[in-house]
């Protein structure tokens, strides 16, 4: 069995172990993942401000109009290739359109950020992009964000990108979650996942390629609440014990907002099962790198029984 928990990097006498926020492994990973349904990758190696749309990438005037365009509709991602080389880029940036529901994925080339404000991000196939068949992994080393990310997150880049094809996998913005570094995505499905070791993220992409899921340190999908991701990976995970293969967004969730406690999965062949959840309280919490420790809740699943 893969253990899929994080190296912790060696320490210097002012940065002892336990004083990063994901070195307190106190959360489950399950139900954790950054909600978002549509996502544009854009690439951009120059510095990312602490919030790539607080106006200190693009400036406030492009700024207050990109957010006006993104808000509500999709999520934005600036990426780099790993390493040195990444940071350097041509008259052309490299666009990623995702429609993680869809699970589908195009590549537009853009003279700028400016050209994402005429992007149709209603659907699929409306910028006149080229399809792509093969996963993106961002793997958050945003270090202006949070020091883990980049501690922890640029040497995973940097291993998976000498295993994998050029162009698989990107440097990220922010992913949400900077306690689970390395925090990472598979697009063009929309899944977090977060504490990945380099075994265990090597494989994670080797399966991304087939379209199965990795379930270790899997913190659901972005199409779902935390409960329904919570729901989601109970599911594949009692699948995957028993042998079956499950692929990225094969389950469906069906949530019921008056019962918060119990949520239906569905499998492609017609299996359904009921999932029932329960709310517990987590104690010491470290939202990011300095904070104090606070108490939080997660969503855990107490039994799942078919129906």
């Amino acid at each position: 069995m893969i253990d899929a928990l994080a190296d912790t990097p060696t320490s210097g006498p002012a940065d002892s172990a336990g004083s990063r926020c994901s070195d307190a492994q106190v959360e489950p990973l399950p139900g954790t993942a950054k909600k978002e349904s549509v996502y544009v990758v854009f690439e951009w190696p120059g510095g990312w401000s602490h919030d790539v749309l607080d106006g200190g990438t693009f400036g406030e005037e492009l700024t207050a109009k990109l957010k006006s365009k993104l808000k509500g509709v999709a999520g934005l991602q600036l990426v780099r290739r790993p390493g040195r080389d990444g940071r350097q880029v041509g008259k052309l940036h490299r666009c990623y359109l995702v429609w993680a529901e869809q699970g589908t994925m195009e590549l537009l080339l853009l003279s700028g950020p400016e050209a994402i404000l005429d992007l149709d991000l209603t659907g699929p196939g409306r910028n006149g992009g080229g399809p792509i068949d093969t996963p993106l992994i961002l793997v958050c080393t945003h270090g202006r964000r949070d020091v883990c990310c980049a501690v922890k997150g640029r040497p995973l880049a940097a291993a998976l990108d000498e295993v994998y094809p050029s162009g698989l996998v990107w440097e990220s913005s922010h992913t949400k979650g900077h306690r689970f570094a390395p925090s990472v995505i598979v697009l063009p499905w929309g899944y977090s996942f977060g504490r990945l070791n380099v075994e265990a993220a090597k494989e994670m992409v080797a399966r991304a390629v087939d379209g199965e899921m990795f379930i270790p340190a899997c913190r659901g999908s972005g199409l779902h609440s935390p409960r329904g991701q919570v729901a989601e990976l109970a599911v594949a995970t009692r699948l995957a014990r028993d042998g079956e293969a499950v692929r990225y967004g094969e389950l469906k969730v069906g949530e019921n907002s008056d019962e918060p406690a119990a949520v239906t999965v569905t499998h492609p062949d017609g299996r359904v099962w009921e999932v029932t959840l329960e709310k517990r309280a987590v104690n010491g919490v470290i939202s990011s790198c300095g904070d104090a420790p606070k108490p939080g809740t997660a969503w855990a699943a107490t039994g799942i029984a078919a129906t």
